[in-house]
């Protein structure tokens, strides 16, 4: 595997997910794929569970790691072609890219939406870069579109705990104060697409996601009647994706505290599991009352990030 961006990465996902309950019993048995290898972990944003998670990860697979952090002590980097570089930015992503790749076996890159043009964003300008300049394999630790470290470790965790053969999942927009990005339902969407689910998406009018990711998932604005019968809930506040209208792009157009996940909304639930990626703004997204109860699965959640990460890195090495 020389680039994970997406589910169709992996693979058949049945054999993936089998793979991440082997590692999970034993994760330093593939300690031998990376003696000697090194991971370079490049940060344009904050991170706390990537971090943490994949530098874990690339030690129980026994490598050396780097980690970089583009806006702390690196020099400031331009990204756009063609410009006249007489700013604060002293150096290119065009050399410094194949620098980076001289000194390590496999990237990761952490990059979000600056909401400045949708067409940027999601057309991943910055990410490709790495994969066109690097010569290394690339794996994306969330981008302007997707998180799909993140997506598969939610999967592990909706395997480990479903109690039902298809469980149905929500994914419900929630408030926030700032503008967030669509990376993780981007993610979250097209993962749980191509899970064996009964998978809605229940979002107030103007926040339809891109419909590469929606896919065949049902909508419902309705938010208390998607919960109904829900076996998961999986909260996350995002900002206008702008399909209908682009003008409206990384926009909040709502703060609407009706969509907060509190009791009265897990009560119509099929006594529902309550996701969520982290870090959260309680009682915006979700009340301290849910966040906090026994189905709750916020900390599991994010320790299988570890688990995610160990995989994708183990067959990054095993393509070496």
């Amino acid at each position: 595997m020389r680039v994970f961006q997406n589910v169709s990465d992996l693979g058949d996902l049945n054999l993936a997910l089998k793979e991440a309950f082997e590692i999970k019993k034993d994760r330093f048995q593939f300690q031998h794929l990376g003696k000697n290898k090194t991971a370079l972990l490049i940060f344009f944003n904050n991170s706390l569970r990537t971090r943490l998670s994949t530098q874990k990860a690339a030690m129980n697979l026994g490598m050396n790691v780097i980690v970089l952090d583009v806006n702390q002590g690196a020099w400031k980097l331009e990204t756009e072609r063609g410009v006249i570089m007489d700013s604060d930015k002293s150096e290119h992503l065009l050399e410094a890219i194949p620098v980076m790749g001289s000194y390590c076996d496999i990237i990761g890159v952490r990059s979000f939406a600056t909401f400045e043009s949708r067409k940027d964003d999601y057309e991943e300008k910055i990410l490709n870069q790495f994969i066109k300049y690097s010569g290394k394999p690339v794996f994306f630790m969330e981008s302007a579109t997707v998180h799909p470290l993140q997506s598969f470790a939610d999967l592990i965790t909706i395997e480990e705990y479903k109690k039902t053969a298809r469980p149905k999942v929500v994914l419900s927009w929630a408030p926030h104060p700032k503008a967030l990005p669509q990376a993780v339902p981007n993610s979250f969407a097209q993962w749980m697409n191509a899970a064996d689910v009964d998978f809605v998406i229940t979002h107030p009018e103007g926040y339809e996601l891109d419909p590469m990711f929606v896919g065949d998932a049902k909508v419902e604005y309705d938010q208390m009647k998607a919960f109904e019968g829900a076996d998961f809930i999986y909260a996350k506040n995002w900002s206008c994706p702008g399909v209908t209208r682009p003008e409206d792009y990384g926009k909040v157009l709502s703060k609407d505290m009706s969509w907060t996940v509190d009791e009265a909304h897990m009560a119509v639930t099929n006594n529902a599991y309550f996701m969520h990626c982290l870090p959260v703004r309680r009682n915006m997204i979700v009340t301290d009352d849910v966040i906090e109860s026994p189905q709750s699965l916020v900390i599991p959640e994010a320790a299988n990030r570890e688990i995610s990460a160990t995989v994708v890195l183990k067959r990054m090495l095993e393509s070496l």
